[in-house]
């Protein structure tokens, strides 16, 4: 296939993907589910929607003429997929398959269902493309490797990896700036950041920076919206057992009845849990920010007002060109295994 070609499948993929009717989206949700509970329907849709919306045709051809439209060399890449939150892997399969290399996908147990049925709908669009996929075990065939896991399985991955051109990537979370001038209705886009995937992803708000005397109760109130969290059995039993490890150590914290936020260090928070940290000035926040950048993976903040920043309600939204751990998968692929 030539990259056109390739090309031409992922939109028709996108455009697919676009027109799955409710009950196709309630079925796969249904399968999903029973192999990972966390993957409700509302995630699935979400997830699904988000890659028909990367796929759109006029973004896609922008992003993928950035880059050598024919590699040097097809090769085997091998992907260790994560499976968080549903179809995670796909946008390393994207780049694998339209940069003109062979997938070799290891899948998440917990995301086996959603990745297997979105490449076979792939292929199906594009024959072709069967070739170019395989689903393996092992990656012992890989000319080169793509790995995401935590900080611990990274280290497992360069000592088994480290041989041969690879990208690893570790443990990332995500954080929001608040002032203290938010509109309640500012401070309410926040919510999907925060309970999106039930906090599952990299991308998911963990942390947040807050001013030294900030009044919580509006930020509290407007986040009562999404209380609906708490009717996932997995999610209660994280905030009833968290909220009695912040009980039992007498640690000071707030309660919404679904969430629990306590002041923390920590830049990653445990489910049903919100850390922050407060900031005496805006030098003093850049400072703390710039501690922890390379463990970010997006920041957000009210209509993205602080540099760098996405608004509140789009950290769950990555383009195309959004790449994890903000390294370039395609430039990896095009230009970083010679």
């Amino acid at each position: 296939m030539t990259h056109s070609e390739r090309l031409a499948s992922f939109i028709r993929l996108g455009q697919h993907l676009a027109a799955l009717t409710s009950e196709q989206l309630a079925d796969l949700a249904a399968h999903a589910r029973n192999q990972n509970s966390w993957f409700d329907a509302p995630n699935v849709t979400t997830a699904i929607q988000g890659i028909a919306h990367m796929l759109t045709e006029e973004p896609l051809r922008h992003w993928a003429a950035r880059y050598a439209p024919e590699p040097t060399a097809v090769q085997q890449i091998g992907v260790v997929m994560a499976g968080n939150i549903p179809l995670v892997g796909f946008h390393d399969a994207l780049c694998v398959l339209l940069s003109g290399h062979h997938l070799l996908a290891k899948l998440s147990s917990d995301d086996t269902y959603l990745m297997t049925w979105i490449l076979h709908t792939l292929s199906k669009l594009e024959p072709r493309f069967i070739s170019a996929i395989a689903l393996v075990p092992r990656l012992n065939a890989a000319d080169a490797f793509i790995a995401t896991g935590s900080d611990n399985t990274a280290r497992y991955f360069e000592f088994y990896f480290g041989k041969r051109p690879h990208l690893i990537r570790r443990n990332r979370s995500s954080a929001a700036v608040i002032t203290g001038q938010e509109s309640n209705s500012e401070l309410a886009h926040l919510g999907p950041d925060i309970f999106q995937y039930y906090g599952l992803g990299c991308r998911n708000v963990s942390k947040l920076f807050v001013p030294t005397g900030y009044d919580f109760v509006p930020l509290l109130d407007a986040l009562q919206v999404c209380e609906g969290v708490l009717n996932h059995h997995k999610y209660q039993n994280n905030y009833d057992y968290n909220k009695s490890i912040l009980l039992v150590n007498r640690v000071p914290h707030f309660d919404t009845g679904f969430l629990l936020l306590r002041e923390a260090e920590a830049l990653v928070s445990p489910i049903s849990v919100l850390h922050y940290a407060t900031y005496t000035s805006e030098i003093n926040l850049v400072d703390q920010l710039t501690d922890v950048a390379q463990r970010l993976q997006c920041l957000v903040s009210a209509n993205g007002q602080f540099a760098g920043s996405l608004p509140f309600g789009q950290a769950q939204h990555p383009g195309v060109a959004d790449y994890a751990d903000g390294v370039d998968t395609m430039k990896f692929l095009t230009s970083g295994l010679a």
